[in-house]
């Protein structure tokens, strides 16, 4: 009689569905996360299974395990190489093979637990996610590819407007689409794909028809200034109307706005972070006439108003709508302001609405606005009695009410 088998849980990251966003290898407590220019893998031999980094990954690529042999997990090598992830293989590595009898509590165990914690608001709308994959991606055709910022300004972000046909791809506010730009990488295999936030509400672009939008910025230097060429953002922007392109997703299951009335939702964000704004505050625009209650309030920074994308459609927008704290950074003649010096100077109402129970915050942008947000909280809630690392943000976060998507 054959001795029982070991088996072990083993973390892997899926390489079809990763988009190389480095979050994973940022928030792991233990550097258990490591990558090389083709993809991140997971070391089995230090990763604990402690989940931290499965809330905050945008496309699930973080929630994958296998079960395998004690002694026998796959190594680093054989990770970096893949280009899709293993199938499920029994104890003497033959796939689609039963496990052994006495796995069964072993598998239970090992997945207890995934994809716990940074939930969505209790009320959001089910979200779809991987309809479409890497491998058969859904086919859109531009309809529309607007400037948004002025011909002057330093930034190029553009509206671009995407129909699915008679594909089905339903987003939710809040959610991702990826988009597989054509050619090669210099490693000669397909670029990955990019993710983009959705910038419309769930019934469209124009209601009615089966679109999207998503906000673009061409990117033209790194992060430290020097010439970079964005290989899918300058692909989307130069897009012609009629041009065809292939997405996969959708993506996200908890950056996602509260369904239900009275709601009211705190929107932070720069740049291009405004494309899961744009998309909320149009689904409540769109829903006036019902007077479904609740509070939309937005603070919006750029360096001017002449590349603060959207600028125009927000000074439109009824006041009972939304209230709008814009902060410009650049503005010749004036003091540099940015989204936490204009969160001070709410200080009393924001106050207020953390301690509402229908209150929702989201924050969105470049990662380095994260820490002036935060910092902003901390003193508004000073001021105000209370104590926001110790328990205001912790209660946020218990009651999924606190989302942050930066990049």
């Amino acid at each position: 009689m054959n001795a029982p088998v070991e088996l072990v849980r083993q973390h892997l990251i899926d390489p079809e569905i990763c988009i190389r966003c480095n979050t994973c290898e940022e928030v792991c407590p233990i550097d258990a996360v490591t990558h090389d220019a083709r993809n991140y893998v997971v070391r089995f031999e230090v990763c604990d299974g402690c989940n931290a980094c499965l809330p905050p990954c945008p496309t699930g690529a973080i929630d994958n395990w296998r079960q395998v042999p004690k002694g026998a997990a796959w190594s680093l090598e054989a990770q970096l190489a893949w280009d899709e992830l293993p199938a499920q293989t029994d104890a003497s590595g033959d796939v689609g093979e039963p496990l052994p009898e006495d796995a069964v509590a072993l598998i239970a165990q090992a997945t207890a637990g995934q994809g716990g914690g940074g939930g969505p608001p209790w009320s959001a709308a089910h979200p779809y996610v991987n309809l479409h994959m890497p491998a058969r991606p859904a086919i859109a055709t531009v309809a529309g590819n607007l400037r948004l910022t002025d011909e002057e300004a330093g930034s190029d972000i553009r509206h671009i407007v995407l129909d699915f046909g008679r594909t089905a791809c339903p987003v939710l506010e809040g959610q991702s689409i990826g988009v597989l730009p054509p050619g090669l990488d210099a490693l000669g295999k397909p670029h990955h794909m990019r993710l983009y936030s959705v910038a419309s509400p769930r019934n469209g672009e124009r209601p009615g028809y089966n679109n999207v939008s998503l906000t673009v910025k061409r990117v033209v230097t790194d992060h430290a200034g020097l010439p970079a060429r964005g290989v899918c953002s300058n692909y989307l922007c130069d897009l012609k109307k009629g041009d065809t392109v292939q997405v996969v997703g959708p993506y996200g299951t908890s950056f996602l706005m509260p369904n239900h009335p009275g709601s009211s939702i705190i929107m932070i964000c720069t740049g291009t972070g405004s494309a899961p704004m744009r998309a909320m505050t149009e689904r409540r625009r769109r829903r006036m006439a019902l007077d479904e209650g609740g509070h939309l309030m937005l603070f919006f920074g750029a360096r001017a108003p002449g590349e603060l994308p959207y600028f125009g459609p927000l000074q439109k927008l009824p006041r009972e709508l939304i209230d709008i704290n814009f902060a410009f950074s650049r503005v010749p003649g004036e003091p540099k302001r940015y989204v936490q010096d204009r969160m001070r100077e709410r200080g009393d109402a924001l106050a207020r609405w953390l301690l509402e129970e229908d209150a929702f915050v989201y924050v969105c942008g470049l990662k380095g606005m994260e820490a002036g947000v935060n910092e902003a909280f901390a003193d508004i809630c000073r001021a105000h009695g209370m104590d926001w690392a110790g328990d205001v943000l912790p209660r946020l976060r218990a009651e999924n009410r606190f989302h942050v998507e930066t990049y």
